[in-house]
């Protein structure tokens, strides 16, 4: 193993320390660029910053900020120390390009490779990587850290489940990566090829990329027989692999020698309290080519603790992500994420991880219907026990449709699970 496994559990005050100086680094290498960024931060130095508290004197940064920069302006260093790029997806508008450097990439690397070994996995182990490789971060991030950790990797990327599952069993693959919603599609494959995942080594499965629930980790564990593991990151912030949970399973370590994080609340963008849920902004501390100062993610979630774990790693916790800010919706006069249906559905063993949450005007009022699919049938009371849990939850009564398994689209990539109709 040649990254350095000490830096996991260096003392806070070491961590804070590195920290502390990063953000200095970090400021001052985008004042000195080219980056169209250097004007927003006229009015700080670097010697304002005393403390990792003078971090609230520097402004937030928004996406809308970073999409606007599109294509190049927002980059730091020289083109020519440019190796490669990745790219936000772009559905809600303007992609946003990160342009790296090499060191960029070694730094990726590295926090990946630190996320296989809190996930269990080492050089002796075989690793299918399932997301894609292109200019979707994930696949590569996988590679990465696996080669880092000498691992055996098995490239195939996106798609061809049944082959997939081939690979699987032949090629004695004991951990995948994949977005969090693909080993639905694998499960169900498994079973109409008659595909028994105990009789493989699978034993790790890294996922991320979507908010899944805890009711969905519960299924996806007893069903393909594999212990779970929440990574998290964005484009944005360097790709996959800015933090995940461990063997503890009491939150997701965040890399803070690489990162800052602050948990503000949304409307206000002041910093809350730890244990107080809010917003994430992280700071990035080693990024050349696309440092960031205290940037949105929208994600929701809270600091648990900032102790050291039951593992032995010092790098705070963050909760299981809930949400995303544009994720949230209101019926009703009531907000909700889709997680949280979600966990109430998944707690059915009768019903499908596949379901559609349709929101639609009625008579000039909102309206949510949420589809379902069975299998093995789905009895009267289970339909009615679902609605009461569904109306305990929201306050109002929703329209329910159990349909067929194999009903609801299966995606090629992310699972959509919120259709809105309201606006049509």
């Amino acid at each position: 193993m040649i990254f350095n496994k000490k830096m996991e559990t260096m003392p806070r005050e070491e961590i804070e320390k590195l920290q502390l100086e990063g953000l200095k680094n970090t400021l001052k290498a985008i004042k000195n660029s080219g980056s169209i960024f250097k004007n927003k931060y006229k009015d700080i130095e670097p010697e304002d910053i005393r403390t990792l508290e003078d971090i609230r004197k520097i402004p937030i940064l928004e996406k809308d900020e970073l999409r606007k920069a599109y294509p190049f302006k927002h980059i730091v260093v020289d083109d020519e120390k440019w190796y490669r790029m990745h790219m936000s997806s772009g559905t809600t508008g303007t992609p946003i390009i990160n342009a790296m450097t090499k060191k960029d990439i070694e730094q990726w690397g590295e926090i990946m490779a630190r996320c296989y070994c809190a996930a269990g996995v080492t050089g002796k182990d075989r690793v299918q990587i399932t997301p894609s490789f292109g200019l979707f971060n994930g696949g590569f991030g996988f590679h990465y850290g696996a080669e880092k950790i000498g691992a055996f990797i098995v490239p195939i990327g996106a798609g061809r489940t049944r082959l997939q599952l081939k690979f699987m069993d032949e090629l004695s693959t004991t951990a995948i990566c994949a977005i969090a919603s693909y080993p639905l599609r694998l499960m169900e494959v498994a079973k109409e090829i008659d595909f028994d995942f105990k009789k493989t080594n699978l034993k790790v499965a890294i996922l991320g990329a979507e908010t899944w629930s805890n009711e969905l980790r519960e299924r996806i564990e007893e069903e393909m027989n594999v212990d779970t593991f929440d990574i998290i990151g964005m484009t944005e912030t360097g790709g996959v692999g800015m933090g995940i949970d461990c063997e503890a399973k009491n939150g997701i370590h965040i890399w803070e020698d690489h990162y800052i994080v602050e948990i503000v609340n949304p409307e206000t963008l002041e910093v809350v309290e730890d244990k107080e849920e809010g917003e994430m902004l992280i700071t990035t501390l080693t990024r050349e080519g696309l440092p960031l100062l205290r940037y949105r993610t929208r994600d929701i979630t809270k600091i648990i603790s900032r102790d050291k774990c039951d593992c032995g790693r010092t790098h705070l916790r963050v909760d299981r992500l809930k949400g995303r800010t544009d994720d949230m919706f209101k019926v009703k006069g009531v907000n909700f994420y889709p997680s949280q249906i979600e966990s109430i559905l998944m707690k059915y063993k009768n019903l499908t991880p596949y379901y559609n949450i349709v929101l639609e005007k009625v008579k000039g009022k909102g309206a949510m219907t949420i589809i379902a699919e069975r299998k093995n049938g789905f009895k009267h009371e289970e339909l009615e026990r679902l609605g009461n849990e569904l109306y305990d939850f929201l306050g109002f009564h929703c329209n329910i449709q159990i349909v067929p398994e194999g009903t609801i689209e299966r995606p090629a990539g992310k699972a959509v699970r919120v259709i809105d109709k309201r606006n049509k």
